[in-house]
């Protein structure tokens, strides 16, 4: 196997994607341009999702096989020197026990594996498929998994609207039964839950979608191979809705001669929801396209490598968001600004690393958006609302811990037995402690909002950090109330804050 490139430039990057069906991996090479060169895939029908959806765990027959798969990943990962992201999608997120295997793979394979939302699930599969796309091109992915089935609208490669339904192809068949011919009242039955489903879910009527659709899942692209016509790139509704009536009519044995063998005892459902997906939505043809989730989460972590070297999307997309609730944006950018600094200054003294920088921001920037809600209990609103939005490059954990920054940033201290820590690892928590801590001096240092202070000079000798802060005009009130926070500071850090000013 290829090792790390040694002349290209290009830093090597893996995907595992754990899937209620299958395991995959991609490793791919990332080059400063932005381009990815595939070096290695694997896919194992590892079936996670097994007897999940009637028993609600995953048994200990499955758990020994998806962690023997991610022992063998992580090593192949670790010969390739790649950088890995590791996600679980409908199965984990559903399986009662997932804290319990979770904890597994980390301690056996030495993975991190990220159990993301479906709308997190919806926003990679439309940046691996949509990546590059111009501004002004709709589009409309759908993905039907194992265990759930994604829909996403989009505007160039940015999700305008994401849905996520729990009904999967492992899950549908399980749940009615599929395993050989299914009889024509049992398919009227399949039909008729999974149109339901759908109305229950989309909005009928959306305005503006396309009437074709991108598919980007091996169901969808086993069905689409089936049934287009000859020297056709694409499948009608029509054609999809002849392919649900043949596949019923085939037993399992016929399925396996015209499908892959690990698809062939879902392909049946897979092809219902389909139907019914494009039904709802009025979607006349739909494309099978070869990329998806990996190439989403490769995608996402060339983007977060950017932002961390100067890339302005993310705060971008939180400025966008700030103005939707009406925040004061003068007083955001000063507080990210001031965060920011001290951020840089003190790196010797917080020891934070570099990707805690962009969430420093980001929480900087939204600290104040619960205002729209209400005033006493802003904070706690902030933490709500960012944990609820849709933030370009971070994953559902990142947002998690943007959002208890943003709440920390003032009343309760951000203690590390407080209940919203709970959720963290030992070294999120810190990292949530020191960035509020950080975010609360900052946030200080704008009390009047009148954006006073044009620098901030920092100095750290023995145990006092001593903090200059130049300014155009009086900075009493903000002096006053960064008093408030010497003592959190001293607590956090274990360093003593001494504050002075100079116009």
């Amino acid at each position: 196997m290829p090792q790390r490139l040694p002349d290209s430039g290009g830093e090597v990057l893996a995907a595992i994607d754990v899937g209620t069906n299958a395991v995959r991996l991609e490793i791919a090479a990332a080059f400063p341009d932005g381009t990815l060169e595939t070096l290695h895939t694997e896919r194992d029908p590892v079936r996670p999702g097994e007897g999940l959806f009637k028993t609600g765990v995953i048994s200990k027959e499955v758990a020994g096989r998806l962690v023997s798969t991610l022992r063998r990943y992580a090593s192949v990962c670790k010969r390739h020197g790649a950088k890995v992201r590791a996600v679980a999608t409908s199965a984990l997120r559903e399986a009662k026990n997932r804290d319990e295997i979770v904890r597994r793979v980390k301690r056996e394979a030495g993975l991190t594996l990220e159990v993301v939302s479906g709308r997190e699930e919806a926003r990679l599969i439309c940046l691996g498929v949509l990546a590059g796309k111009p501004e002004q091109l709709r589009s409309l992915c759908i993905d039907i998994g194992g265990g759930s089935t994604e829909v996403i609208s989009a505007q160039g490669e940015l999700p305008k609207e994401l849905w996520s339904l729990d009904l999967g192809s492992v899950r549908f068949s399980e749940l009615f039964g599929v395993k050989d011919e299914v009889p024509r009242r049992q398919l009227t039955l399949m039909r008729s839950f999974a149109r339901e489903l759908m109305e229950e879910s989309i909005p009928y009527g959306i305005s503006g979608l396309p009437r074709s659709a991108l598919g980007s899942s091996g169901t969808i692209g086993a069905i689409v191979a089936y049934a287009r016509s000859e020297g056709v790139g694409h499948a009608s509704l029509l054609e999809v809705s002849r392919t649900v009536e043949e596949l019923a009519d085939m037993n399992l044995e016929k399925r396996r001669k015209r499908f892959d063998p690990r698809r062939a005892d879902i392909v049946t459902a897979g092809a219902v929801i389909l139907e019914s997906v494009m039904k709802h939505l009025k979607v006349q043809t739909v494309t099978a396209v070869d990329r998806g989730l990996r190439e989403g989460v490769l995608v996402d972590l060339v983007r977060r490598k950017k932002q961390q070297t100067g890339d302005r999307s993310l705060s971008e997309a939180a400025i966008g968001i700030g103005r939707r609730f009406g925040f004061g944006e003068a007083h955001a950018r000063q507080v990210a600004k001031l965060a920011l600094s001290l951020f840089d200054s003190l790196a010797p003294v917080h020891k934070l690393p570099a990707a805690a920088r962009p969430w420093l921001e980001t929480a900087a920037l939204l600290h104040d958006i619960g205002h729209a809600v209400n005033y006493q209990r802003h904070h706690k609103h902030a933490f709500y609302l960012i944990s609820n939005v849709d933030l370009p490059g971070l994953s559902d954990r990142e947002r998690l811990i943007v959002a208890t920054i943003a709440r920390f940033h003032r009343r309760s201290a951000p203690d590390l037995t407080h209940e919203l820590m709970a959720p963290f690892t030992t070294i999120e928590r810190r990292v949530v402690r020191k960035c509020a801590a950080l975010l609360r001096v900052a946030d200080s240092l704008d009390r009047s909002h009148h954006q006073p202070v044009q620098k901030l000079v920092t100095a750290s000798r023995g145990r006092t950090v001593w903090l200059k802060v130049k300014s155009r005009q009086a900075v009493d009130l903000e002096l006053w109330d960064v008093e408030h926070e010497v003592a959190l500071f001293r607590e956090v850090f274990g360093r003593a804050l001494v504050v002075t000013a100079e116009r």
